[in-house]
């Protein structure tokens, strides 16, 4: 295989990923609202329930960040390069930080207790999943959640829990102090999560950590996009935290009702999916649970699926205790593109018209961010609802209309002519101009066609489940978005199943029981690097009280991806892998193409420092500060990721701290 041929073969397996912004000071609200520890603990994925990725150490700062050095390195031996029957791995795992102990997961979803000085193994639990499942991303795990049984004395078993959910669909409960399983948990300390209409192995499996609140541990679930029109239904499940029983659940993709049917004659709806793959947000002082869902299935067919598809692709509010349904939004009607709510829901207080409003902010692969009150589910910034293009396709009926924020502005370009197509070559861009100039191109939204449609942006963002960060020093979101445009095809069935029509270098979706399969592929130049201009990777950062960029900045680079190129090549990766912010006024991030974690500037944007890393880092970082010694360190994955076959695979957990 050229290396031409794998670059290309990258680009089209990472898009399967069902596939991670006026200054006003609210240190006040921090512990009310976002419930971040003071004392030096990352207790939650996002270090605080409602996901702020935000530390208020300051011991690393921007004048000494520079000065950031490894403190240890520990390898889990989990890599697997597909081969031997075996899946590829990635590393995403975000550990966290609590009673003294670092804890993470690997790609093969073993759990592994930390000592945070020195990086030592404490204690490791293995499911023994099956490496060879049909898994969507890959072997991925992105972290754990953790309970403590207030009721519970101390020094018992499974007082702290570390709870789990696996790729062969298991939740996992575990003793904090000795990874043993809770035998109280389920049977012998685990509960299946198989028990899901039309479930299939490996098509059905998760890769996010649960959510926690009050005695409830809850799950959704990484459904395999464009298998076919019934895949397993999105419900997101609670269970007990002692025992494993079931409390509730929510299915976010209900049948419409015949009244809500365009055409009277439709079929009866068939859809699944409309999953909530990604990470979820807890107001514990609300009883809220906020839940982001992705793309009912197929993605790019929604002829059996008429209406608007509620509450897929959207951000709902459900009561914590209950289930019960509170408030929903869609962020997209209809989904034709893969525009999954992928970010993680953020919870913050922003002054807002001289009041402290209460939102979760919400964004997408669209790269549209919507701030929401946190009660009502109301916009905070207006959004209107805008006239789309339409679809020609028989049988397919697509919503008139898609909802835009007004405030912030969109954060990934939505258009792309084929006049402003890019290569590091003329060759290249000729040949980039004249593949655009083939596909149907009215813009965003541009639904798919059996000519091929040009999808701007493609889909993995925007904003993917990267997600954001938000220092309320400065009221200022920070995000990391993707600038690619893709193209999409359907194939009407009968052409679709000859296996001799499937000769193009792209991504094949069987979609099977629609009358359409689907081709796509992220638009490359004959140098294998995007057509679309650079930087094909952002860092930029929003001013949340007023709705505006306050700064912007090339992510990364891609000089070598594909192989060295001899010209030039602009700065700006694809990234996959979040940022968090500091009270040192740092944010720290990694996933790019070039393998490095940053410090940037939180007020600039500068690059303050950078680190190389033994492998790709698409995961997210995090920071905690130890009361042994009273060093604040940096921590992050760097292991590869299962999709891009040219980035070197690795099992590093990487530390750094000042000298």
């Amino acid at each position: 295989m050229t290396n031409s041929t794998r670059a290309k073969r990258w680009l089209w397996v990472v898009c399967v990923l069902p596939v991670a912004f006026g200054s006003f000071l609210c240190s006040r609200k921090i512990a009310a609202t976002a419930q971040t520890s003071s004392d030096g603990h990352w207790p939650y994925y996002g270090n605080d329930a409602g996901g702020m990725r935000y530390s208020p150490l300051a011991q690393i700062n921007r004048e000494n960040v520079s000065r950031l050095k490894v403190a240890w390195t520990f390898h889990t031996g989990d890599i697997s390069d597909g081969h031997a029957r075996s899946k590829r791995s990635g590393f995403e795992t975000t550990p966290i930080f609590v009673d003294g102990t670092l804890y993470l997961t690997t790609p093969f979803n073993r759990v592994i207790a930390l000592d945070p000085e020195t990086g030592k193994q404490r204690w490791e639990y293995d499911p023994k999943i099956a490496l060879d499942g049909d898994y969507g991303d890959g072997l991925v795990n992105r972290g754990v959640a953790t309970w403590l049984d207030s009721a519970r004395a101390t020094g018992q078993p499974c007082r702290r829990r570390i709870f789990e959910s696996t790729q062969d669909a298991r939740l996992v409960a575990l003793d904090a102090t000795t990874g043993a399983p809770c035998a109280d948990f389920g049977k012998a300390g685990q509960v299946s999560l198989r028990d899901v209409s039309r479930y299939d192995a490996g098509w059905y499996h998760m890769t996010s950590p649960p959510a926690v609140l009050d005695d409830l541990v809850i799950v959704g679930s990484a459904i395999d996009d464009n298998h076919r029109v019934d895949m397993a239904r999105g419900v997101v499940r609670a269970y007990d935290a002692r025992t494993g029983a079931l409390r509730w659940s929510w299915d976010p993709l209900p049948p419409n009702p015949p009244a809500a049917n365009a055409d009277s004659k439709a079929k009866s709806f068939r859809s699944g999916a409309g999953n909530a793959w990604s990470v979820m947000a807890v107001d514990a002082e609300r009883d809220l649970l906020f839940v982001p869902t992705g793309s009912p299935s197929p993605d790019y067919y929604g002829g059996l699926r008429p209406g608007d598809n509620k509450w897929a692709n959207s951000v709902v509010a459900l009561r914590a205790k209950t289930g019960e349904f509170v408030w929903g939004f869609q962020l997209v009607h209809h989904d034709l593109w893969d525009f999954d709510s992928a970010s993680p829901p953020l919870l913050t207080t922003l002054r807002h018209d001289g009041h402290d409003v209460p939102v979760v902010i919400q964004g997408n692969k669209s790269g549209m961010l919507y701030v929401l009150n946190r009660d009502t589910g109301k916009p905070v910034f207006p959004v209107e609802e805008r006239p789309v293009p339409q679809s020609d396709v028989p049988g397919e009926v697509t919503s008139p209309t898609q909802p835009f924020p007004l405030a912030p502005p969109p954060l990934a370009a939505q258009a792309l002519s084929a006049a402003d197509a890019w290569g590091p070559t003329p060759e290249d861009r000729e040949a980039c101009r004249k593949t655009i100039a083939q596909l149907r191109n009215d813009g965003i939204f541009t639904p798919p066609g059996l000519k091929g449609t040009l999808m701007v942006p493609g889909n993995i963002g925007g904003m993917t489940w990267s997600g954001y960060a938000f220092d309320p020093q400065h009221s200022l979101l920070v995000t990391n978005t993707n600038n690619l445009v893709a193209g999409a095809r359907l194939i009407p069935r009968a052409k679709y199943d000859q296996p001799a029509s499937h000769t193009e270098d792209g991504d094949y979706g069987d979609q099977i029981g629609a009358p359409y399969g689907l081709y796509r592929r992220f638009l490359q130049s004959p140098s294998d690097l995007p057509c679309s201009p650079p930087p094909w990777g952002q860092l930029t950062a929003i001013d949340m009280t007023e709705g505006k960029i306050r700064w912007q900045v090339p992510l990364g680079s891609m000089k070598d991806f594909g192989g060295a190129h001899p010209q030039q090549i602009p700065p700006g990766s694809i990234t996959l892998g979040g940022p968090i912010v500091t009270a040192g006024g740092v944010v720290f991030i990694a996933g790019t193409a070039d393998s490095y974690i940053r410090g940037f500037d939180i007020e600039t944007g500068k690059e303050l420092w950078k680190a190389q890393l033994p492998a790709g880092a698409n995961a997210t970082p995090m920071t905690y500060r130890l009361g042994s010694n009273g060093k604040q360190y940096l921590v992050i994955a760097a292991g590869g990721h299962p999709k891009i076959t040219e980035e070197k695979l690795g099992d590093a957990l990487v530390a750094f701290t000042l000298p």
